[in-house]
Parts: C-alpha cells; sequence; structure tokens
C-alpha cells in the first residue's frame, strides 16, 4: 500500500530542482557571448533537447560556424567556468522531501541530461537510499523530454500513475500529452520565460522550490489525476 490512490512513481529532475540551476545562466552567458539574443523561443529549443540538438540550435542563433559537437565543446567549457563560482549544490529542502516519501510505499527516481555516474553518484549518491533502488536515475539525453520513457518503457507504469517534478515547461507540455502529473518549479532568473509558459500549458501546481512540495500539495495532485482534473485542457 502507499499513500496515494493513484500515484506509483514520482520522478524528480535534477539540474533545477533536487539541483540548483546550472545550466541556463550558462545558456544565456553563452548565446550573448557569441552575439546572439537571448529569447523565449530559444529557450524552448535549446532547453529539455537532447545535447547536439542544442548545439545545433545555439549555432544558428548565434550564426557560429562550427558543428554542434563543437558548440557544445564550448558550451561545457563555459559551464566549467561558471562552476567555479556555482558550484552544484543539492536544494535545500531536497532531503527532508526525500525523507518524506521514503514513508508513503511510492517508488522515487531522479533524472537528468548527463550520464549516472556525473549527475547521480557525484551529487547524490550519499541519498541513495532514498530513490529507486533498482533505477534511481535515468539519462535522458538520448530521448528529451523521456517522460514516455520513464513511465512505459522503463518503469511500466500508466501515465496517470507517474508525478514528474521538473523546471521547465518542455516536460510539462509532454506530461500534459500523455496526461502524467507534473509539478513546476520554473526556472525564475531574471532571463527565464518557463513561468510564463507553463502557466500557457495549464500547470496547476507552480511552486518555487522544492521545499514546497509536501504530502498535503501530493495527495490533491493524486486526488486530481484519480478524477482526471490535473490539466486545465483548455489551455
Amino acid at each position: 500500500m502507499t499513500e496515494f490512490g493513484k500515484i506509483k512513481l514520482i520522478a524528480l529532475d535534477t539540474d533545477g530542482v533536487l539541483f540548483n540551476d546550472t545550466y541556463s545562466p550558462v545558456i544565456e552567458r553563452f548565446v550573448r557571448r557569441h552575439g546572439g539574443e537571448y529569447t523565449a523561443e530559444l529557450e524552448r529549443h535549446v532547453w529539455g533537447s537532447p545535447q547536439l540538438a542544442a548545439g545545433q540550435y545555439m549555432a544558428l542563433a548565434c550564426r557560429l560556424p562550427y558543428s554542434a559537437n563543437d558548440v557544445m565543446k564550448d558550451f561545457f567549457a563555459e559551464r566549467d567556468r561558471y562552476l567555479a563560482e556555482h558550484p552544484v549544490r543539492v536544494a535545500p529542502g531536497a532531503e527532508d522531501l526525500l525523507k518524506t516519501l521514503a514513508g508513503t510505499g511510492v517508488r522515487v527516481t531522479s533524472y537528468g541530461g548527463r550520464g549516472k555516474e556525473y549527475s547521480f553518484d557525484r551529487f547524490l549518491g550519499h541519498l541513495e537510499q532514498y530513490f529507486d533502488a533498482e533505477t534511481p536515475y535515468v539519462d535522458v539525453n538520448p530521448f528529451r523530454p523521456g517522460v514516455k520513457e520513464i513511465v512505459t518503457d522503463i518503469f511500466g507504469y500508466d501515465y496517470d500513475e507517474v508525478v514528474f517534478v521538473d523546471d521547465i515547461n518542455r516536460v510539462a507540455e509532454a506530461a500534459k500529452a500523455f496526461g502524467a502529473g507534473f509539478v513546476g518549479i520554473p526556472a525564475s532568473m531574471p532571463h527565464n520565460f518557463q513561468r510564463a509558459q507553463m502557466a500557457e500549458t495549464g500547470v496547476r501546481y507552480q511552486l518555487d522550490k522544492i521545499d514546497a512540495v509536501d504530502l498535503p500539495l501530493l495527495r490533491e495532485v493524486d486526488r486530481h489525476l484519480a478524477d482526471g482534473t490535473l490539466w486545465d485542457l483548455s489551455a
């Protein structure tokens, strides 16, 4: 038995949810450094895309005469410089949420666009006991946004049995299309457009940070999933 009537799996994004956001500020810095304009359209195309697709879009937006591979090498060098001053940190409240979820009976996984050794083992290894023993982390880079693959291919659940917690609207759009659960913690730096885009998608729950995710909220999500009212289909 679980705490919920419907929810069987909660999937937590790493960068921007379990961790501080160390990608969107680098994307903005990279684009502006190369003479491009950081727009809502660029954010939508780069965020939530496989790395090579993101590199290709940034190359086009900045009129760079390089391959997507070369653009991404330059981008990750830029990120390394950023991390020297803004290292990856587990978000305040993340461990408390994981402890809470451990008592509910649901499975908990995490996901992101880098390999498990980098994203999970390095930064979440000390919290591994709170995640699903078989699949604590999914590298979604080959198939972003990854909603379909996580729900059906990896865990074998129905869409309305899974809740995603993410900071980008692309995942919200996929969750809505499939009827999966979604809680948004939209990236909210001055250059970001995610909060407005999630509102357009019809995301019912937009929070400021992960420590606002609690059992009362998840029970509400569970009830909405059970009666099919989580998404505003007019949005």
